[in-house]
């Protein structure tokens, strides 16, 4: 899978040059983020960290990626209306995740009052990575589906204008001409937009930012359960936070609950957000459970399932004791993945074997699933990071296709792929994206 710029890689006056004209055409293309030692201040910021030359992306897998996007969102959204499905697959690990079981909670306690929503809005990510295993050629792997704020997709929309921007200054004006155009901010806004429109509100679209706080001190519902915040009615409520344990405290807990039982379109919906759980992704590798969620969809049930890793329940019992005894026996064969999002909760190696060494006769073990550890092939690239060193690593990607659905009452009427993101970081860090200060942002050249 090697891109075209070995012979750059070797000329550093080349390189130091390019990283140069690399960091000003970031600034300029507005790939931006806050510091990390004023990271509520918008008057002083730096550029996101990102690769000075685009990373090499099998055409195929690529677009396969894009290819299976479509079937995920259904896929997701056919979870999230199916209460059966998810009271089974969540049972033990409600029992011991505290997270988990306060969000189930909700979950039950809205049902149980009744729906007031209908319109369902979905934005999610699927990431993959490039499994090169012992034989063949690469195949695509899902490592996760995000279905809760699936970060970075205005940033990656900015990124294509400075690699190309980087591979003209090198002498690639072809190469650069080459880089998929991609752009899944606005598919992300289409999608927001579309669900503001069939909530029917009359006015324009506004939008305010605010913090759970805020919505358990100032907001309120009417006798229709319409949303209100500072007096004003909310069409569609975005979450950017609430998907771990530390966004909340038990204020927040009650402005989840209060906005969950709105008529507001919530994006995601509290079930929409349980069917992001690791447990969901390891129930759904069972043989029949894709068929049961989508009946008379075998092609998209064929399509999802050729992305799936090994996936192994730890649930307590014969089955699980045998699975966790393979993972001591096996460490570095696996991923140990808890119910949590925002990067870096993976364990590896003997940190893995130590967890379940201490938790394998447990119902603590429930919490977690296993995961057949994905291979990628590792290539050359220097990460540009602000205060940092120009140096080259040793570096592997990981590719994800944003999609985004609308659905009104049982009627899907929006379901498409909105674009891309590729991250990628030094080999030596196991886990981690890029809030997390891990991987750096790239764009796909494909090959």
């Amino acid at each position: 899978m090697a891109a075209p710029w070995e012979d750059v890689l070797r000329d550093r006056p080349a390189i130091q040059e390019a990283a140069a004209v690399a960091v000003d055409a970031a600034l300029l293309q507005g790939v931006l983020m806050r510091t990390e030692g004023q990271p509520n201040a918008s008057d002083v910021v730096n550029f996101a960290p990102f690769t000075l030359l685009p990373s090499a992306v099998p055409s195929a897998l690529f677009e396969q990626a894009y290819a299976v996007q479509q079937d995920f969102n259904m896929l997701v959204d056919a979870i999230s209306q199916n209460k059966e499905f998810l009271e089974h697959t969540l049972a033990s690990t409600i029992k011991v995740d505290d997270f988990t079981a306060r969000l189930f909670r909700i979950y039950t306690q809205v049902l149980e009052e009744g729906l007031a929503q209908s319109v369902f809005l979905g934005i999610n990510r699927s990431d993959y990575m490039f499994d090169c295993g012992v034989d063949g050629p690469p195949a695509l792997k899902q490592i996760e589906i995000n279905t809760i704020a699936a970060s970075f997709g205005g940033l990656t929309s900015r990124t294509v204008a400075v690699h190309g921007q980087v591979l003209k200054v090198l002498g690639k004006p072809q190469e650069a001409s080459r880089l998929p155009p991609n752009n899944p901010s606005r598919g992300l806004a289409l999608g927001i937009a579309k669900a503001w429109e069939l909530y029917g509100s009359p006015r324009n679209i506004r939008v305010i930012r605010k913090r759970f706080r805020d919505v358990f001190e100032k907001g309120s519902l009417d006798e229709a359960r319409r949303l209100y915040m500072d007096g004003q009615e909310v069409a569609v409520v975005y979450y950017r936070e609430g998907y771990v344990p530390s966004n909340y405290d038990e204020q927040n807990w009650e402005a989840r609950l209060l906005l969950e039982r709105s008529r507001a379109v919530k994006c995601p919906d509290i079930a929409t957000q349980l069917a992001g759980t690791k447990k969901v992704q390891q129930e759904l590798s069972r043989p029949g459970t894709l068929e049961r969620l989508l009946p008379g969809h075998a092609e998209a049930v064929t399509r999802i399932r050729a992305t799936f890793a090994g996936l192994y329940s730890l649930d307590m019992g014969a089955e699980g004791d045998k699975v966790a005894a393979m993972a001591i026996a096996d460490p570095d064969r696996f991923v140990l993945k808890p119910q949590r999002e925002g990067g870096g909760n993976n364990l590896y190696g003997e940190d893995l074997r130590q967890v379940l060494e201490k938790i394998r006769d447990s119902p603590q073990r429930t919490s977690y699933i296993l995961m057949d550890k994905i291979k990628p092939r590792p290539a050359m690239n220097y990460l540009l990071r602000a205060h940092s060193p120009l140096q080259e690593s040793e570096c592997i990607s990981e590719l994800g296709i944003f999609g985004v659905y609308v659905r009104r009452g049982s009627e899907l009427v929006l379901n498409k792929a909105a674009g891309h993101l590729l991250r990628t970081k030094a080999v030596e860090h196991a886990d981690g994206g890029v809030a997390a200060g891990v991987a750096v942002l790239d764009t796909p050249y494909l090959v």
